[in-house]
């Protein structure tokens, strides 16, 4: 998987975090990215089109653990490395690479070859085996780079969709355009989550050897939907009632995302903040289906004309005396 750019891009640098980032920092610090740089958010900016693939590009290596170990690993060899290919019955070497950390032999610079490093005694496969493990040698009777202990895998190739919140939450096919023009269709799951990456096996990059393909890595982003709010497997949405539905009790109609309204009971003296559950009718995934959350907010209304602002003082009067704050006070105070 590893290429040059591996060497020449410092993936860290891009998205602005330590080297010692954990997955959630690099989560969190690449949604932050994503939201800024999106074309959506910035239609017909280049530099921020550009800027947005960079960042994708970086994350997609960071957030798989063996891709990151493996640049990591690729990285500490040295910056200056370059993929070379040597002469007639030679096999290609990371030359500077090497050539810095071993150094020349007699002014000839160390290739890799069948028969060992020339110019020095054994080669260069103990050394290797005792970085990176295995027993496979670099040079190859076939001529193809083996890589540590076989075949290398095609790169990956990374990719991003934009979704509507309906179509995120009942799953659809979309397609998408590869770097060498070739339309591509993919898959999205039902339930699928912003930020969520779809990896497509196989779709990706031929190998250089004879290996496996890489894969397609599609970032998918959702946007934000009016009324509801996605928590995890469970739908939200915010249901206002009047005041006087809320203190008597009131039969309400709360609608659901793609269906029917539903018909629901607020209890006599039922506060804001209450969540009445729906069941059943929340985000569907292969972990089972969640619930609508109805948050109740009791509207207040803005302007009483002088006939229902002596009705509201009058229930005042009516009300006993009390402070509903005073337990709120009290424990403050403890």
């Amino acid at each position: 998987m590893a290429s040059q750019d591996w060497f020449d891009k410092d993936f860290y640098k891009v998205l602005g975090v330590d080297k010692t980032a954990s997955d959630a920092e690099l989560k969190k610090t690449y949604r932050k990215l994503a939201r800024q740089f999106h074309p959506d958010s910035n239609p017909g900016d280049a530099a921020a089109e550009a800027r947005f693939k960079e960042i994708s590009e970086a994350y997609s290596v960071l957030s798989d653990k063996e891709q990151r170990a493996e640049y990591d690993q690729v990285r500490a060899m040295g910056s200056g490395a370059r993929f070379t290919a040597g002469g007639p019955g030679q096999g290609g070497g990371f030359e500077d690479v090497f050539g810095g950390m071993f150094g020349q032999q007699g002014g000839q610079r160390v290739r890799f070859g069948q028969g060992g490093a020339r110019g020095g005694a054994g080669g260069f496969e103990d050394i290797l085996g005792g970085m990176f493990g295995g027993g496979q040698g670099f040079g190859q009777p076939t001529g193809g780079f083996r890589g540590f202990g076989g075949p290398t895998k095609g790169r990956d190739v990374t990719a991003s969709t934009t979704l509507d919140f309906t179509t995120a939450i009942a799953g659809d096919t979309v397609k998408l355009s590869q770097g060498n023009g070739r339309p591509v269709n993919v898959r999205i799951p039902a339930g699928v989550a912003d930020g969520q990456k779809i990896r497509l096996r196989g779709r990706g990059e031929s190998s250089p050897d004879g290996g496996e393909a890489g894969d397609l890595v599609v970032t998918v982003s959702v946007r934000k939907h009016p009324v509801f709010e996605r928590d995890g497997q469970h739908l939200r949405v915010d249901v206002p009632v009047t005041f006087a539905e809320a203190a008597l009790g009131a039969t309400i109609q709360v609608p659901t995302l793609g269906g029917d309204p539903v018909k629901l009971k607020v209890a006599p003296g039922t506060p804001s903040g209450r969540v009445l559950r729906v069941k059943g009718r929340g985000v569907t995934t292969k972990n089972g289906t969640g619930d609508l959350l109805a948050t109740v907010q009791v509207a207040v209304p803005s302007h009483l004309s002088d006939k229902q602002r002596e009705a509201v003082e009058a229930l005042r009067a009516a009300l006993p005396d009390e402070d509903p704050r005073e337990d709120l006070l009290a424990k403050a105070r403890s």
